[in-house]
C-alpha cells in the first residue's frame, strides 16, 4: 500500500546512528502512514543488515548500492524506490532531527511544492559549530545567491533536509555534483512555492562526519555546472560581449570629440562615457535580460537610471583600485587599470543582475 510520504535517507558506514534515527522517527510520526527507505553504499559495517533486522517492527527498507558511491547519487537513485509523491529527503547522522518531519509535511499539506529545514530563518541555527564552518557556510550560500537567481528566495538553499513534491522533478534531468541536492532542484526543478521550516542543526554523536575539502571543490563545480544548464553563465557571456562594445562605444566617441572636433577632454570623456553606458543598458535590456526586462515607459527609464547608479559605482571602482595598485603597491598602471577594469566589470553584473533587473 503506498503511505503518505517516504523518508529518504542515504547511508554509508552509519550503523551506530539506525536505531536511535529509526526509534525517533517513529516517535515523532503518530501512526504507520508513512515508509522510510534507506540507500545505503554498500556499508562494511553492517547497516544494511542492521536495517533488514528493524524492518519487522518499523516500515523501513533498504536499497544497497555496489556500483556506485556518493550521497548525491544515493539521494538521485533512492527517487525511483520511494513509493509516495511526496519524499522527505534528510542525513542518517541525526544531525537533522526527525521531530522537524511533521513541520515540513504540514508546509506541503499547507501547498508548498519544496519545504526546506532551515537554519537560517528564525529559530533555526546550528549547534557547536566553529567560526570557520559559519563562514564557509555563509560564504557558499552567499554564492548561490549571487550566481542563481532561482535560490535567492530561499534562505538555506544548502540543507540536505527538505520535503519535495515529486512533480518538481517530473520531466527535469538531475544533475548534482557533490551532497547539494535542494540547489539542484531550486534552480533546474518545477517549484512554484518554497516554504523554510526552522530547525538546530545538531551536533554529530556517532561515526565520521563526510564533510571534506573534496567537496567543496565538487560545490564550486556544482554552481559552474548549474549557470550553465540555468542559462546564467550564458547571460554572463553575453554582459561581457555588452561590455565590450561600450569600449568600442567609449573611445571612439572619445576620439572623435576631443581628438577631432578638439572638445576639452573632461568633457569629452564625460559623453563618451555615458553614451557607453546607454548604449551598454539598450543592449542588456535587449538581449542580456531580456527575459526580465519591465514593461512601459516608466520601468524603462527606472532600469536606465538603477543602471547608471552601478555603472558610476563601476567607475569609482576602477578609479580607486587604479589609485591603490599604483600608488600603495607599485604595480605598474596599466596592470592596476585592468585590475580596477576586471573588479567594475564584476561588479558591474552582479549589481545589475541582483538590482536593476532583479529575478
Amino acid at each position: 500500500m503506498t503511505k503518505s510520504f517516504s523518508i529518504l535517507i542515504p547511508t554509508y558506514n552509519e550503523h551506530d546512528n539506525i536505531t536511535p534515527l529509526v526509534e525517533r522517527i517513529a516517535a515523532a510520526i503518530p501512526g504507520n502512514d508513512y515508509e522510510v527507505v534507506f540507500v545505503d553504499d554498500d556499508s562494511r559495517d553492517g547497516t544494511s543488515e542492521l536495517i533488514n533486522s528493524l524492518s519487522p517492527k518499523y516500515p523501513v527498507r533498504v536499497v544497497v548500492r555496489k556500483d556506485k558511491k556518493g550521497l548525491a547519487s544515493a539521494v538521485v537513485d533512492g527517487f525511483g524506490f520511494a513509493s509516495a509523491d511526496t519524499v522527505v529527503v534528510m542525513d542518517a547522522d541525526l544531525q537533522h532531527p526527525p521531530e522537524v518531519i511533521p513541520g515540513l509535511i504540514k508546509s506541503m499539506r499547507d501547498g508548498a511544492d519544496i519545504a526546506v529545514g532551515s537554519r537560517y530563518v528564525p529559530g533555526g541555527g546550528t549547534e557547536g559549530w566553529s567560526t570557520t564552518r559559519k563562514v564557509i557556510s555563509s560564504g557558499a550560500i552567499a554564492l548561490a545567491h549571487l550566481l542563481l537567481p532561482h535560490s535567492r528566495g530561499v534562505k538555506d538553499p544548502m540543507s540536505g533536509f527538505f520535503a519535495f513534491k515529486k512533480s518538481v522533478i517530473s520531466g527535469v534531468t538531475l544533475q548534482p555534483i557533490g551532497y547539494k541536492i535542494l540547489l539542484e532542484m531550486l534552480v533546474v526543478g518545477n517549484s512554484e512555492k518554497v516554504s523554510e521550516v526552522p530547525f538546530m542543526f545538531q551536533t554529530r554523536q556517532k561515526g565520521e562526519s563526510k564533510l571534506s575539502a573534496k567537496l567543496e571543490v565538487e560545490y564550486l563545480r556544482h554552481l559552474l555546472s548549474l549557470m550553465r544548464r540555468s542559462g546564467e553563465l550564458l547571460r554572463f557571456s553575453k554582459f561581457l560581449l555588452v561590455g565590450a562594445s561600450g569600449v568600442i562605444v567609449n573611445e571612439g566617441l572619445l576620439w572623435l570629440l576631443h581628438g577631432n572636433a578638439e572638445i576639452s577632454l573632461l568633457l569629452s570623456s564625460v559623453i563618451a562615457i555615458e553614451a557607453s553606458i546607454i548604449t551598454n543598458f539598450v543592449l542588456n535590456n535587449r538581449f542580456t535580460f531580456a527575459d526580465r526586462r519591465g514593461k512601459g515607459v516608466k520601468s524603462y527609464f527606472t532600469h536606465l537610471g538603477q543602471f547608471n547608479l552601478v555603472s558610476l559605482g563601476a567607475v569609482a571602482i576602477n578609479l580607486g583600485l587604479l589609485w591603490l595598485f599604483k600608488t600603495k603597491f607599485g604595480v605598474y598602471y596599466l596592470i592596476a587599470n585592468l585590475i580596477g577594469i576586471a573588479v567594475s566589470m564584476l561588479w558591474n553584473y552582479f549589481a545589475n543582475n541582483w538590482w536593476t533587473w532583479k529575478k
